[in-house]
């Protein structure tokens, strides 16, 4: 049992996971970097600890320090958030030798399911079906890969095997190309992760990226939450999500079946708490297993809201010997939800990061609209971390309501300073083909476009300043009709009242 939880991270997710530990009566240890000396996460909670300089190998990766931090405040609980060391099993070992309670999966079971080749391996040997690729094959180096990659066949993915988010991932569409894009994807998981091994997987085209979320406890219970659809993507990074998932839409038994498999693939390695099998699913409904996420996930928001569980909440209990609170029946799907990331990139210029002060925000409210933020005005936006800065969540009874009601918020979000990709979300949800539910994970890099109306192809700005010329001309049209004057030379009212008098 504990009653004081450190929080691993930083940004968002640190402020969501602050917030489950009030209402449920804990108390809370910040720990941050140099650069984030003022950031909220810090402001919320009870008590804060500086980790080291801005760099995050200096700083949030740095388990000796964070661990030191929960030791000198006497936190007893380490919730990892997502990211940094949130997947890293030898800092969960750390924290149990030091007598501290890691909120997540068991160190094995991390090790096994973290690292994707041996996670592959395993589910395989389930009879869980996954795409090819070398699982099993263990740590290979660059000669080895470059020498079974055409067994595989292109186009093909190089992949970290402790990796997440889309880092340390290329997609490889000839030999010849291959060896400078596994440096690149060497470099960047070791930049991210620490550790720069990498494996190669199959690229299934016209697939549909499709994860179910789990919870499972320390008594032997494991259940599903459902599906959420992840397939709008741009170079491997989510940008948004839902829950369900349109693709499986009424195929209940389809996400009855997804989800069993999910459960059988946790319980393999005997999974405890929050965690994510995530699927690619191709156009006849035929599902692989794609890797398993140890941790919350970034798109957990969607399945709180419409299962109506608080999945940090539950992590903590979990965390805390509790049993689940919820059988498998007890779960189901209540109306739509829809989450958009917001990004501090500029969409008009290839999606470039940018950063400043936020100098004004006005955050969406309403019925049915949620927003996770780390922002607030005066707050300095760094080069430092991802470029995520908040999530933008909605709920609707129905799908077409979730999207009309994200078309309302994201024209209520104000956020001035720098850059976002608010206006590529507006025009998404604009799109034609997202609203027939018609993309894959292919669909933004290679169908959508903010300039191009997708179906026809033509300009919407020459479009546009057409129309305004019609309308220009036929209002001038208007204003130079003659309008006659009429046979009487006062209102009819007055022509009424006169016929009252004289009738009198």
């Amino acid at each position: 049992m504990f009653n004081k939880v450190l929080i691993a991270n930083r940004g968002e997710i640190a402020v969501r996971i602050i917030r489950a530990c009030r209402e449920l009566g804990m108390q809370t240890v910040a720990v941050y970097s140099e650069a984030d000396r003022r950031a909220l996460h810090v402001r919320y909670a009870d008590e804060a600890y500086l980790l080291g300089p801005p760099p995050s190998r200096e700083s949030y990766l740095r388990a000796d320090k964070i661990i030191e931090a929960a030791k000198t405040s006497g936190a007893t609980g380490i919730h990892p958030g997502y990211g940094f060391l949130a997947e890293r099993a030898d800092f969960a070992q750390a924290c149990i030798d030091e007598g501290l309670i890691f909120i997540g999966p068991k160190p094995s079971s991390i090790a096994a399911m973290g690292d994707k080749e041996v996670a592959r391996a395993t589910v395989a040997a389930s009879s869980v079906s996954v795409v090819p690729g070398t699982e099993g094959e263990g740590s290979l180096s660059n000669e080895e890969l470059l020498t079974v990659a055409p067994s595989i066949g292109f186009p093909l993915l190089i992949k970290a095997t402790a990796g997440g988010g889309g880092k340390g991932m290329r997609e490889v569409n000839s030999l010849e190309e291959m060896p400078d894009l596994l440096h690149q994807a060497r470099r960047e998981a070791e930049a991210s992760f620490g550790d720069g091994n990498v494996y190669l997987e199959k690229l299934v085209e016209g697939a549909r990226h499709i994860e179910i979320q789990i919870l499972a406890d320390n008594h032997g219970n494991v259940i599903h939450l459902g599906e959420r659809e992840c397939s709008l993507q741009r170079r491997h990074q989510k940008l948004l999500e839902e829950a369900p998932s349109p693709f499986i839409g009424d195929d209940e038994d389809l996400r009855q079946e997804m989800g069993a498999v999910a459960v059988r693939a946790a319980q393999a390695v005997d999974y405890v708490n929050a965690g994510t099998i995530e699927f690619l699913v191709d156009k006849d409904k035929n599902y692989y297993f794609l890797e398993m996420n140890t941790r919350l996930q970034v798109e957990h928001p969607v399945t709180e809201m419409v299962t109506g569980l608080d999945i940090v909440k539950e992590q903590i209990r979990i965390a805390r010997g509790r049993q689940l609170r919820h059988s498998q029946d007890d779960i189901h799907l209540n109306g739509w939800a829809i989450e958009c990331r917001i990004n501090a990139e500029d969409p008009y210029n290839n999606f470039l990061p940018s950063t400043g002060v936020v100098s004004h925000m006005i955050l969406p409210t309403g019925p049915g609209v949620r927003v996770d933020t780390g922002l607030y005005p005066s707050f300095q936006v760094s080069p430092y971390y991802d470029s995520l800065i908040a999530k933008l969540v909605v709920h609707g009874e129905t799908r077409g309501e979730a999207i009309l009601r994200m078309r309302r918020a994201l024209e209520e979000y104000k956020l001035a300073g720098l850059r976002t990709n608010i206006p590529f979300h507006q025009r998404l949800m604009d799109s034609t083909r997202f609203v027939g539910g018609q993309f894959d994970t292919r669909f933004v890099e290679e169908r959508f476009s903010l300039d191009m109306d997708e179906e026809s192809g033509e300009n919407s700005h020459d479009i546009a300043a057409i129309f305004a010329t019609l309308v220009a001309h036929q209002q001038t049209q208007r204003s130079a009709h003659i309008i006659q004057r009429g046979e009487r030379d006062t209102s009819n009212w007055k022509w009424v009242g006169r016929w009252e008098r004289m009738h009198r």
